[in-house]
């Protein structure tokens, strides 16, 4: 018999996958070189911001405030380290190391931890992926840290001659909100993912209201610098700017090209459909053009999506029907009123008329009236009719525009980039919309972002990126491992697949205890299909759910 007290029971879960590609990966000693440590800590800069991954993909919406509460039904010096209480990681600790992590340089840090992923994970780096997007936020945000710093950054000691500033913090501030919130402050995360695995390699955060266009170039060419591999840049049209282009001149890139050019507008709407070449991708035709611009060569290629061509022609099928109500209501009202002389009644006519686009003003007349006894006006006045009817050379040029879109690039050989890599490498440039998509997933804690210093803001982006990272990279190893022994698991319909997600791999590893009985130490739960799920990753993950005596 035993005492019920005598049970501690303790949630692994998935955590244990997390803390696993954490250790994998160095993260906790890259930090702790980095930034050293502090005399007397129980808890190493290391472990907190371990701590902060394993509470960003808890996946329970717990955000940082709720820090010692989230680990008190964890099993925390399994997980983290030995030594390691829940209360030892309370907000003052977070702070402190978010400061530090400021201080050092987030850039730094996060390249470091990486170029470390990459190297033993052997990911390519043939493309790199560039996008950003905006967080919002609420509330007042200020630079806390003093302009000039002299203290003591873990046990490295800075001489009084030599003045450290701290880097300057972004502005969180109103700018172009991509989440259709213009009333809140925002702040910019820019991302360069590999496109092998999503991997985020580069991160950066910006203030609200920078403009994509002002700093993609020099952000892919220090990039570039940092990794030194040569590497195709693949960017949205923010990329695509005369001052950019000429940048990115000693580097390999690949964007769309916006259609406010001229150039390009004239190509997608004059081009006939007998010019276009079918691709290897299904669904997809284009053209190839030589053409100069901001004086580099690059080559462009016109591509056609059919699944697109037939959203748009539906689209604008729905718009001009949609407009032709609206011009014919704008024509009664001007009907209506009455003008001093026909040149008054033109002009309102010429006014109203630039508003359509898919329609056309017919059969204009213009009368001349008498005022009859009950109206107050008494000198002759003017009233205008007409009718509206479909502008087909407009629509025209719509319909053989739908459905195509232009990518450009400076590599001028196809031996090196071909046409239908280059529609594949642009429509990978869906590896960082997905990164975002899963930073902003209301499980996750940048939905409850509520630090009021800059500085903080910034750090806490990184841990974000890092918690992107950990994620992606696992999703990754697992998915090369069932294709390398062509196995399979189960997904939620009971269907076999090869390309789990690793939100469906953190729900199979729900109710995974560790239980401690009479100082023994088992996990409870294991079952032979999460064993199964355990070989596909590192030996450093499957580590916290072994057996301890």
């Amino acid at each position: 018999m035993f005492n019920i007290k005598d049970i501690e029971i303790k949630n692994i879960d998935h955590l244990g996958i997390v803390a696993g590609i954490v250790d994998s990966i160095g993260l906790v000693s890259i930090i702790n070189n980095l930034i050293g440590s502090e005399a007397g800590e129980k808890v190493s800069a290391g472990h907190v911001v371990k701590a902060m991954i394993l509470n960003g993909l808890g996946m329970v919406s717990k955000p940082l405030y709720m820090f010692p509460k989230f680990f008190e039904s964890i099993a925390c010096e399994h997980l983290i380290g030995a030594g390691v209480k829940p209360e030892y990681l309370n907000d003052d600790k977070l702070g402190r190391v978010m400061d530090k992590l400021f201080i050092k340089g987030l850039d730094t840090i996060f390249l470091a931890i990486s170029l470390n992923v990459v190297k033993i994970f052997e990911i390519s780096l043939a493309s790199s992926h560039l996008d950003s997007s905006s967080f919002h936020l609420h509330g007042e945000y200020k630079t806390s840290l003093p302009e000039v710093i002299f203290q003591r950054i873990g046990d490295i000691q800075f001489p009084k001659e030599s003045e450290i500033k701290s880097p300057e913090a972004i502005k969180i501030t109103y700018g172009y909100s991509r989440d259709h919130r213009p009333d809140l402050k925002q702040f910019i995360m820019e991302l360069v993912c590999s496109g092998d695995g999503d991997i985020p390699i580069f991160l950066k955060a910006a203030s609200g209201n920078q403009a994509d266009s002002a700093c993609f170039g020099a952000i892919a060419v220090e990039y570039q610098n940092q990794i030194k591999v040569d590497s195709l840049m693949v960017a949205d049209c923010a990329l695509y700017t005369e001052e950019n282009i000429k940048l990115m001149s000693n580097i390999k890139w690949l964007s769309r090209v916006p259609l406010t050019l001229k150039s390009a507008k004239s190509l997608v709407t004059t081009l006939p459909e007998s010019e276009f070449i079918k691709s290897e991708l299904d669904g997809y035709s284009y053209v190839e053009k030589k053409v100069s611009y901001a004086g580099i060569e690059q080559r462009w290629l016109v591509v056609q999506s059919h699944a697109r061509r037939k959203s748009d022609l539906h689209k604008l099928s729905q718009t001009i029907e949609k407009s032709l109500s609206s011009s014919k209501a704008k024509l009664k009202t001007l009907s209506q009123e009455k003008f001093a002389c026909s040149s008054d009644a033109m002009k309102a006519l010429s006014k109203i008329s630039k508003q359509f686009k898919h329609h056309q003003i017919d059969k204009i007349e213009i009368t001349e009236k008498t005022p009859d006894a009950k109206d107050e006006r008494t000198d002759k006045y003017y009233q205008i009719s007409a009718t509206v009817s479909q502008n087909e050379n407009a629509i025209a040029l719509e319909t053989k525009s739908a459905g195509r879109f232009i990518i450009a690039t400076n590599v001028l050989e196809s031996k090196q980039l071909d046409n239908d890599k280059m529609i594949r490498e642009y429509k990978a440039q869906q590896s960082c919309e997905r990164g975002f998509g899963f930073l902003k997933d209301p499980l996750f804690f940048t939905d409850s972002i509520f630090i009021k210093a800059s500085e903080r803001i910034e750090a806490l982006a990184m841990i974000m990126g890092l918690c992107l990272l950990v994620y992606t990279l696992a999703q990754r190893q697992i998915r090369a491992a069932l294709s390398a022994s062509k196995s399979t698991i189960k997904n939620q319909l009971g269907k076999s697949i090869n390309n789990p997600t690793l939100r469906w791999i953190f729900q199979c590893f729900e109710s995974i205890h560790l239980v401690t009985l009479n100082q023994e130490t088992d996990i409870s739960n294991l079952t032979s299909e999460r064993n199964f799920i355990l070989t596909l990753l590192p030996e450093d993950c499957r580590r916290y759910y072994t057996c301890i005596t």
